[in-house]
């Protein structure tokens, strides 16, 4: 119908430009005759000189025996035509009434011309053909099809919990019998709610691939317009399209948009957006009753919708889609790696584990950036090397080969991871150490990579002390080896990521005795960055920093007393880092043990042979001016 309209424009604009062509061109052989007085042309006609006269209303167009032609403007009292005949003249006399149409058509012609203008550039201002300059209210949900790339269930891991509930939906589409026998009616709406990248806009495709069935999709803000009662009427629309498609699914993305909460404060009752959320709750559950329309929805902003949206009969199933966990990830993998020639030596377990929090967006990126990278040095396979390289990069950042630093900066560097290794090898409940680097990455000047067994789900108050250890060896290494007055601003990381954790440890966990089990979080200045919930009293205060400063102090001994009974195997490393750069795996207990490493120095960033892979945690912002290390620790763990 859109198309349709648009054609008519431009065939009435086409006629409108035609007429004015040949209303100018009727009259060419004026604008091409040369005009003179009518006194010349009565002395023309009486000297024989006129071989043909045109009589045109008042115009009198003549041509001349030398073959010019002449217009002029006769008299009202004239007698021309009597003096023409009675000299031999031929005469031809013009239709008047023709003219006059002409005129007519001359006088609207420049307002057909601003109604058309108006009308093309209305159409574009609302979406360009959907439904023409008047269809402001139209739907804008596009149909899809298989021609757009048809994604399946198959296209789908790592999340399988949310895939078996929107699986029975689909079930339900094709074969509704074997639920309708037991009384089982089918969902009206199935929210889908997760971080981004997590793969709901994906599940709603594959859904539309398996189904069979006729799939529209929106987008929240496509219903949102500057014309009041615009969104309303999108609404009406989207579901008189999806009745007579039925049964059929009709799925929503980033409906936050238009589904907040109403009386928010923005504009009262009369809003626009508040318009429109309420037709869409009376479309979705009103008087009359959408049978076979299934309407599915993605968010990630959950808490910010209104109320009456969620309630069983309009979104009766809310589907988490979480981040992965480590089995989900390697599927996830496995999924991305399809297309990808992957070499021998790849374990996507290995990879699985060495991503912790990674969603399936982050996982497709990662599997792009080492087939690039793996292009880039014209391998015909990935290999495990081009996953490590693309892992530290996504986390990271590129490494800053570029980046001049003096001797004694690569040396404190080296001596301050070594301190972080150490005392992780050291200590049972940290993370296996799997990587040491000085290779400035990112905004670090050097790093230490944990590998864990398993994702991090709870932390115990051992490993957090154990981990604040870790954390402050960097500055303990640095004070163990050229004193307090030379101590550089390089462990400015830790002591941040320290501190984030042993306020966590008070505040939030209750493992301080001192401070009990109470969340003083919100309530606490400066560490929430919220408003007080409520007030604390200044003694609480004193004693929750306290508390804090004795695990982060507790923390740091316990790295002092670690580095000085080590202090050989320390020394090793550190200077091993200064020879070879980056030792990973095995290579960095050989050099603890006084053994030169497998890897010549050029070979950094590769797999030991044990099979393990790294972790790096996404280091913490930092000025850019003045880069720092951040020890290769993990952020802040949730509670």
């Amino acid at each position: 119908m859109g198309n349709a309209k648009n054609i008519a424009f431009w065939v009435v604009l086409f006629l409108l430009i035609l007429a004015l062509f040949n209303l100018f061109s009727g009259s060419g052989s004026t604008l091409q005759s040369q005009s003179i007085p009518y006194s010349d042309f009565v002395q023309a006609v009486q000297d024989e000189k006129v071989s043909k006269v045109t009589l045109d209303g008042e115009k009198v167009r003549y041509r001349s025996t030398d073959g010019r032609d002449y217009v002029t403007i006769k008299p009202d009292d004239a007698k021309v035509t009597d003096l023409l005949i009675d000299k031999g003249v031929p005469v031809t006399a013009e239709s008047q009434e023709q003219s006059g149409f002409q005129a007519f058509i001359l006088s609207l012609l420049p307002f057909l011309l601003l109604i058309g203008v108006w009308i093309y550039f209305m159409n574009r201002m609302q979406g360009g053909g959907k439904g023409g300059a008047m269809g402001f209210g139209k739907s804008k949900a596009k149909l899809l099809t298989e021609k757009q790339g048809r994604v399946t269930f198959d296209d789908v891991a790592g999340i399988d919990e949310a895939k078996e509930e929107l699986e029975e939906i689909v079930e339900f589409l094709r074969n509704p019998q074997k639920f309708s026998r037991l009384g089982g009616k089918i969902p009206k709406g199935a929210l889908l709610v997760g971080p981004p990248g997590t793969g709901k806009t994906l599940l709603a495709r594959a859904i539309a691939g398996e189904a069979g069935v006729p799939f529209f999709t929106i987008s929240g803000s496509d219903f949102v317009e500057m014309f009041v009662g615009v969104g309303a009427s999108r609404v009406r629309d989207m579901f008189e399209q999806a009745k007579k498609n039925a049964p059929c699914i009709v799925f929503i993305d980033e409906i936050d948009a238009v589904g907040r909460a109403r009386g928010a404060g923005y504009g009262g009752g009369n809003d626009e957006r508040e318009q429109t959320l309420n037709q869409l709750l009376v479309e979705m559950d009103g008087f009359e009753a959408n049978e076979g329309v299934i309407i599915l929805a993605a968010t990630n902003r959950r808490d910010v919708l209104d109320p009456a949206l969620l309630r069983p009969g309009r979104f009766d199933r809310t589907v988490t889609v979480p981040n992965p966990d480590i089995k989900g990830r390697e599927k996830i993998l496995g999924v991305h790696a399809r297309k990808t020639p992957l070499g021998p030596d790849v374990d996507l377990r290995i990879i699985a584990r060495g991503t912790p929090g990674f969603s399936g967006a982050d996982l497709m990126n990662l599997v792009n950036e080492a087939a690039l990278m793996a292009a880039r040095v014209g391998r015909r396979f990935v290999t495990m090397e081009d996953f490590e390289n693309a892992k530290d990069k996504v986390m990271m950042g590129a490494e800053r080969r570029s980046m001049v630093l003096t001797q004694d900066q690569k040396e404190k560097t080296a001596y301050h991871e070594a301190g972080h290794a150490i005392v992780g090898l050291a200590l049972p409940k940290c993370d296996p150490v799997y990587k040491a680097t000085i290779i400035p990455r990112g905004g670090a000047l050097g790093m230490v990579v944990s590998l864990p067994e398993i994702d991090r789900l709870n932390w115990h108050k051992s490993e957090c002390e154990q981990k604040l250890a870790m954390t402050m060896a960097g500055k303990a290494a640095e004070i163990l080896k050229y004193g307090e007055d030379d101590v550089s601003n390089g462990p400015a990381g830790d002591i941040q990521q320290a501190s984030s954790l042993a306020r966590a440890m008070v505040l939030r966990w209750g493992m301080s005795d001192k401070v009990g089990n109470i969340d003083y979080s919100e309530a606490h200045e400066g560490y929430s960055g919220q408003t007080p919930g409520f007030s604390v009293s200044a003694h609480t205060k004193e004693m929750i920093e306290e508390e804090v400063k004795r695990f982060i102090q507790d923390g740091y001994t316990e790295a002092m007393r670690i580095l000085t009974e080590r202090k050989d195997e320390w020394e090793r490393l550190a200077q091993g880092l200064l020879e070879y750069e980056t030792l990973t795996g095995e290579e960095i207990e050989r050099v603890i043990r006084g053994e030169p490493p497998q890897a010549g120095p050029d070979e950094h960033d590769t797999p030991d042979s044990g099979g393990t892979a790294s972790v790096t945690a996404i280091p913490k912002t930092k000025p850019k001016s003045k880069p720092k290390d951040d020890g290769g620790m993990e952020p802040e763990p949730t509670a």
